[in-house]
């Protein structure tokens, strides 16, 4: 197959956050691709318990600087850069002092989770995107991993469907076990919108956008889904299936299937 171009959109990475399948994932498919000379290019947010200082992260002047307007209220983008030593692989990282700096994960010390999620997911899938876009690079698949990605789809076909960067994207979801606690809350829908993502396209959709219909916004948007573990929602594995759009299921050889699915998905041009 020719080299593709992919950006990878992940939720978590090892070794900045604690590892699990997902951030294991997020470290080893990105290094996995990169070896086979595909280019690539790695997102993750800036969870506040990552330390900087150990990861050697440091900001990107030239990429910072953008607001971007979430819920009527103006956020500034602030982007980070550090590389895996024992990959070689550049990740970088979008940061905002109210969604990230001060903030864990998905929940806080309490383990409940923030009421914000979803204005979080929407920063960092518009942050991801204008900073690839102000990157002039044009990937050939986006891979999506995590909750945290779920509404890069929906914007790549609808609101970046126009940009020169974006056009001929395909966009690849993986389906882990990792959940949400707590749905979105209802304000989510109104936050959702932005450019040709308009509110007529959000009706089908509960009011109360919950773990499910996050993956179900993914998977309407998505070219292709992957099986990313053993034990996924059934639901969800059974409604890309029902949609008719193609779907990866678990295998152990990860690096071998995903690449074979991404030329599925994104065919050499003849």
């Amino acid at each position: 197959m020719a080299k593709k171009k992919i950006l990878f959109i992940n939720q978590e990475i090892a070794p900045y956050v604690p590892e699990t399948s997902m951030a294991i994932m997020g470290r080893e498919l990105p290094r996995a691709m990169q070896e086979r000379n595909h280019e690539i290019r790695t997102f993750m947010p800036k969870w506040g318990n990552i330390n900087e200082r150990r990861g050697q992260l440091h900001e990107v002047i030239r990429l910072s600087g953008m607001n971007l307007i979430i819920n009527d209220t103006d956020h500034p983008l602030i982007i980070k850069v550090a590389s895996i030593q024992s990959t070689r692989v550049q990740v970088y990282f979008i940061d905002n002092e109210d969604y990230f700096t001060k903030r864990q994960m998905e929940a806080d010390e309490k383990g409940e989770d923030y009421p914000d999620n979803g204005e979080r997911a929407i920063f960092f899938a518009r942050g991801v995107l204008e900073t690839v876009k102000k990157l002039r690079w044009v990937p050939d698949i986006i891979h999506c991993q995590g909750w945290m990605s779920a509404v890069v789809p929906l914007y790549i076909k609808t609101a970046y469907h126009d940009e020169p960067s974006f056009a001929d994207t395909k966009v690849v979801s993986s389906l882990f076990t990792k959940t949400l606690k707590k749905d979105l809350g209802q304000n989510f829908k109104k936050c959702l919108e932005f450019r040709d993502a308009k509110p007529e396209l959000l009706t089908s959709y509960k009011d109360n956008f919950d773990f499910e219909e996050l993956g179900k916004l993914a998977i309407d948007y998505s070219d292709g889904i992957i099986q990313a573990e053993k034990e996924v929602n059934k639901k969800l594995l059974k409604y890309s299936r029902d949609k008719g759009i193609p779907v990866l299921p678990f295998s152990d050889n990860f690096a071998d299937a995903y690449e074979a699915f991404y030329d599925q998905i994104c065919p050499d041009p003849e």
